[in-house]
């Protein structure tokens, strides 16, 4: 995939308004504030591809992004205390109706800070994926944040957690140092490879 051919489709508020399916979909999942946004920007090696919200909670919507020959999807952040009970409503709406449609689903990116144990809405989110065999790795954020001692002990931790839920592989990334990136790119791009 060629990384820097990527531009900014659409955002979908209503299940009924997503796109058809005509090529393979990376999907972006994770909280509020764990860094989705910048982590696709940095994918793509653009500053402002995906906006980054001031405030958390704030993508409601589900963001779609051509990138080459692929589509990266990227949901709205879950676990915000602040969002009424009808836009909760809506946004499982909207994303059950995502995973629920025959999509192109390729893998989703599973987003957890690597600086603590995942919430319980991260782990709510893995069992769904898992009920629903959605295949998915983790990618672990603001891995810069951690010391270099840490890194790998945080990542054997994560592997650990995540592996009842049947996540296919851990990556620490750091969106912000460029830490895990390409690891991430060539993970995506071998899923995108045709079965030898």
């Amino acid at each position: 995939m060629n990384y820097n051919r990527s531009e900014f489709q659409a955002s979908y508020g209503l299940s009924s308004q997503l796109p058809e399916s005509d090529r393979p979909e990376f999907v972006f999942s994770g909280r509020s504030n764990v860094g989705k946004s910048s982590l696709i920007n940095r994918l793509c090696n653009r500053k402002n591809l995906a906006r980054v919200s001031a405030t958390p909670g704030k993508t409601a919507t589900i963001n779609f992004y051509r990138v080459d020959t692929a589509y990266f999807v990227d949901l709205p952040g879950y676990g915000y205390a602040k969002v009424s009970n009808a836009d909760r409503e809506r946004w499982d709406e909207l994303i059950n109706s995502y995973f629920e449609a025959d999509r192109a689903l390729n893998v989703l990116v599973q987003l957890l800070d690597s600086r603590h144990a995942p919430s319980a809405d991260d782990v709510q989110m893995m069992e769904y994926l898992h009920f629903h065999r959605i295949p998915f790795v983790v990618a672990l954020t603001k891995a810069d944040k951690l010391k270099k001692s840490e890194m790998t002990a945080q990542l054997e931790e994560f592997r650990i957690t995540c592996a009842p839920y049947g996540c296919k592989q851990v990556f620490l990334t750091s969106a912000e140092k460029g830490i895990g990136v390409e690891e991430l790119r060539q993970y995506l791009d071998a899923c995108l490879a045709p079965e030898a």
